[in-house]
């Protein structure tokens, strides 16, 4: 089976640590870089789209199709069940798109497990009192919630070393520059560009077997 000439990449964080913030801005300077809609059994937040930030299904639709084996991984996180669509992300990395994953550690084992070329990020906060005060700053959460989310990020953060890269989240500006160079260099992999450039590579006379 050829490679994928697209690159999927995970990046995990506890909450408040500012991943989908970076993800954002990554995909705003890489429009190569499409991001996967989970599908997952919370309610819906003010101003999510069904089928643009998640697709909220029901908690019975939700076991059926993971035991379809629909699904490319999924975890039970803060008692709700989030799943990433493995055909959407195969159909889209053969076409040449490269895939961000925000998913958790859980997750990230999975995809690991069935995609060894997927590139890990682990996006972590400056310090736990740091993450602690932009979650208070939402203004979203009970004293209970903050302590249950600071709870898993300690969990989350005790998983980091199972990823390829780490950025700190200190400066916004120099931890987006990081994450897109990240993303870049993962372009440029031999594998990634003999596949999107096979014509190329053959005029060349370079093998790609």
């Amino acid at each position: 089976m050829p490679s994928p000439a697209g690159t999927i990449l995970i990046v995990v964080a506890p909450s408040g640590a500012g991943k989908t913030s970076l993800v954002r801005a990554l995909m705003d300077a890489r429009p190569q870089i499409r991001h996967s809609v989970s599908f997952t059994t919370r309610s819906p937040r003010d101003g999510e789209r069904h089928g643009e930030d998640y697709c909220f299904i029901p908690e019975a639709e939700f076991r059926e199709r993971r035991l379809a084996g629909e699904f490319l991984e999924w975890a039970e996180v803060h008692g709700n069940l989030y799943g990433t669509s493995r055909q959407w992300i195969d159909e889209q990395t053969a076409a040449g798109a490269d895939i961000v994953l925000e998913i958790d550690w859980q997750g990230a084992r999975q995809v690991r497990a069935l995609y060894p070329d997927a590139v890990s990020i682990f996006i972590a906060p400056p310090s736990l009192a740091i993450l602690e005060q932009r979650l208070q700053s939402r203004g979203k959460d009970t004293r209970a919630a903050i302590e249950r989310r600071l709870a898993a990020a300690r969990n989350e953060l005790e998983h980091a070393g199972e990823m390829q890269y780490i950025i700190i989240n200190q400066d916004f500006t120099v931890a987006c520059q990081q994450l897109i160079g990240i993303a870049d260099s993962a372009r440029c992999r031999f594998r990634q560009q003999a596949a999107l450039n096979p014509e190329l590579f053959a005029a060349l006379g370079i093998p790609t077997d």
